[in-house]
């Protein structure tokens, strides 16, 4: 019997196959090869052996071999005795790669060994290359193990066993109540697949409201950015090569302002700050969304409200490396090469606010000179009352 297990996350997923090869079976007694489902006989009647999945003299009992497909990883267990009745020892068991080793895990009381590998280690762990459709794509690895060798001879048998698991394009998302978000899409062309990208901007560092209408920021405050491969969900890379802000829609346009923020995927405006939640890394090229911030502003000149746009590239698993940019070094103007897996997303308008301290500011400044106009004539008609006052008791007095 083999299990699937599917770990969901936030997003539902339509699901994922897997398919299981166990290439080595254990031997059983003819006499007691009663249950077709765990055991069969050879041809010649003389022999017999268990099905995938069931081991001991018997065939009765089952290794537990699950494949567990989830979103950053790929994995196949199994129980540890049944490594222990085929004399196959933890140390000898690898991926491909040896180096990729086998571990011992404990779930619920029961020990295991699993094989675990990260998508992004996949390659290196010795994985078959992709299998890639207009539909799906799959993963295939291989546990193994060493027999060991005794002088010239073996009397170990060498467990092989072939896992895949295979990812669809297409998921599905469902709200109970949709939300409609203000946001920007492009579709990138890799290969004979397309690739959809997103543009979000996000009321504040938690990213779980998007805005539903060109945003109002007041100066000072976080822009918070969202760039992500919406389908196929969690497979590409993505890396923002260059973003900046301009006063018009157009993202080459000669009229107004430009502001760089990203160029050759580095920081060039000291506000930007990429962001990480709950241990999972959204920095640039190293997942399929990257998620960044920086302190709004204004331009000197009208008019004040921005329009952000990001150049993108879209990477491949096996080229993790070479997406994420270099930006130790003290030269960190990269070479981008400009080819089909780069596309451009334009967000806007991106509206100016402005806080009721700066509107008390303005009504201060407005009303304090009007203010004093008011209070100064009102001394001088005092003076001048006071004056003609005096002047007249002056005149009487004489006049007596």
């Amino acid at each position: 019997m083999i299990y699937t297990g599917l770990k969901l996350g936030a997003v539902l997923v339509a699901l994922i196959g897997l398919e299981l090869r166990h290439c080595v079976q254990g031997l059983c007694s003819q006499r007691h090869c009663t249950n077709n489902d765990t055991c069969t006989v050879s041809q010649d009647q003389r022999s017999c052996k268990c099905v995938q999945g069931y081991y001991g003299d018997l065939c009765d009992r089952s290794a537990h071999i699950q494949v567990n497909c989830e979103r950053d990883s790929i994995a196949i267990r199994a129980v540890e005795s049944y490594f222990t009745y085929l004399k196959v020892p933890l140390d000898s068991l690898h991926l491909p790669n040896k180096s990729c080793r086998a571990q011992k895990e404990v779930i619920n009381g029961v020990t295991y060994y699993t094989a675990k590998v990260s998508k992004d280690k996949y390659l290196l762990c010795g994985g078959r290359p992709l299998e890639k459709n207009i539909t799906h794509i799959a993963y295939s690895l291989t546990l193994m193990s060493n027999p060991r060798i005794t002088g010239n001879i073996i009397r170990e048998p060498a467990v092989k066993l072939d896992f895949k698991c295979v990812f669809p394009y297409i998921r599905t998302v469902s709200l109970k109540y949709p939300i409609l978000p203000f946001f920007s899409e492009t579709v990138v062309r890799v290969d004979e697949l397309d690739a959809t990208i997103q543009m979000m901007l996000y009321t504040d560092h938690s990213y779980s409201t998007a805005y539903s209408r060109a945003p109002t920021i007041e100066l000072g405050d976080k822009v918070y950015v969202e760039v992500m491969v919406t389908e196929p969900a969690e497979f590409f890379l993505l890396r923002l090569n260059e973003c900046w802000a301009t006063q018009s829609p157009q993202p080459n346009s000669t009229d107004g302002h430009v502001h760089a923020l990203l160029l050759n995927g580095c920081v060039e405006d000291d506000t930007v700050t990429f962001r990480n939640k709950s241990n999972t890394d959204f920095g640039n090229g190293q997942g399929s969304a990257v998620r960044y911030s920086f302190e709004m502003f204004r331009f000197t000149d009208h008019p004040y409200d921005l329009y952000l746009h990001c150049a993108v590239q879209i990477c491949e698993p096996e080229d993790y490396r070479t997406c994420r940019p270099n930006c130790n070094s003290i030269s960190k103007r990269e070479a981008v090469m400009v080819d089909r897996t780069h596309g451009l997303l334009s967000y806007g308008p991106i509206k100016l606010g402005v806080s009721e301290k700066s509107r008390s500011n303005i009504v201060t400044s407005v009303v304090l000179p009007v203010a004093g106009v008011w209070i100064v004539g009102f001394f001088l008609v005092l003076l001048i009352t006071v004056a003609k006052a005096g002047h007249r008791r002056a005149t009487q007095a004489l006049t007596l």
